[in-house]
């Protein structure tokens, strides 16, 4: 069962030709949810793509995190942690030895 999910939103910046990916850590473990909350804190950043940008939803979910991830990079219930631009490649590497 998931412990978290990575959720990638896509924003509209200033000055940029197209929305941008911003990628967030959400500790819920129901996914709907997460995204949402996503959602949310992407919010502050810039409007919300509302359509598909190169093959992509606004919203989407990049990985489900497990128990041992959240325990390892200090994700909280409930907490939402804004990764960044860049691809979130700590967190993903994390769960792919989780499955090992």
């Amino acid at each position: 069962m998931a412990s978290g999910w990575l959720i990638g939103v896509m924003v509209e910046v200033a000055g940029e030709p197209a929305p941008l990916r911003h990628f967030f850590a959400v500790g819920h473990e129901d996914r709907a949810k997460a995204e949402w909350t996503a959602i949310d804190r992407a919010m502050l950043i810039g409007r919300i793509a509302t359509r598909p940008v190169e093959g992509l939803e606004p919203v989407h979910m990049v990985s489900e995190l497990t128990a041992k991830t959240t325990k390892a990079l200090a994700l909280k219930a409930g907490e939402v942690r804004a990764l960044g631009w860049r691809w979130p490649r700590r967190w993903i590497t994390l769960e792919v030895r989780s499955a090992d």
